[in-house]
């Protein structure tokens, strides 16, 4: 059962950053890209699958490599074991601020995300697991904040450096991959539904934000003040 739910949680801060501005913007890029070919739904549902195993293998190696290395270095991992219930509050807290844009932060430039649609162009179905696997990599505030400063800690929590990760990553690509389904069956108003899609995005960041400072805010009472100790 505590399997289940990590990886439904994993599953959700995936799902969750697809629809964030900045991966909802590489996801529309990418859907255009799979969907270039829409008179062959075989290849659109195609591209939607080789783009989202793309960025399940992009996040699933980039957190087994880091997870790994974490937990394979003794010092570290015992550090994590004894101590990882008092990091995790205060960086529950730092990222909810993030997601509530109470906390703005700032990258450098998407780097070759912006470009990679046109250097994916002549490569069909593998060219989309390529695109898939840069975009991933193309990390803006919020999924960086997802990835590093929740993902990463809950693999390390429960130990999981790939399965935690590549689940992670299947959310990112879920809405391409729903949208490849829904041009290869044939379904109308996709941009009206990527509205909704944007309009939906704003409400459940904002709860999800609220409910990670909130138990953000537990973990330091129980863990760092030991007020319910």
């Amino acid at each position: 059962m505590d399997s289940i739910l990590v990886a439904a949680s994993a599953l959700w801060l995936g799902v969750m950053t697809s629809v964030s501005p900045c991966p909802l913007a590489t996801n529309v890029a990418a859907i255009s890209f799979v969907g270039r070919r829409v008179g062959n739904p075989r290849q659109v549902l195609l591209g939607g699958l080789m783009y989202t195993a793309g960025r399940s293998l992009a996040y699933g190696l980039l957190g087994a490599l880091l997870v790994f290395s974490l937990l394979s270095a003794s010092t570290v991992s015992l550090f994590l074991q004894k101590h990882m219930n008092r990091i995790l509050g205060p960086v529950l807290i730092l990222v909810g601020m993030v997601l509530l844009d109470l906390l703005p932060i700032r990258l450098p430039g998407r780097g070759p995300g912006t470009r990679a649609q046109g250097w994916a162009e002549s490569g069909g179905a593998w060219g989309a697991a390529a695109l898939g696997i840069v975009f991933a990599l193309s990390f803006c505030p919020i999924s960086a904040a997802l990835f590093f400063g929740s993902l990463i800690p809950l693999a390390i929590q429960h130990e999981s450096a790939l399965l935690v990760p590549s689940v992670y990553g299947l959310g990112t690509g879920l809405p391409v991959l729903a949208f490849a389904l829904a041009l290869a069956l044939g379904a109308g108003s996709v941009a009206g539904i990527f509205r909704r899609v944007s309009q939906v995005e704003r409400w459940a960041r904002r709860v999800t934000g609220v409910i990670f400072v909130g138990v953000g805010v537990y973990y330091c009472l129980v863990y760092v003040f030991e007020v319910f100790a």
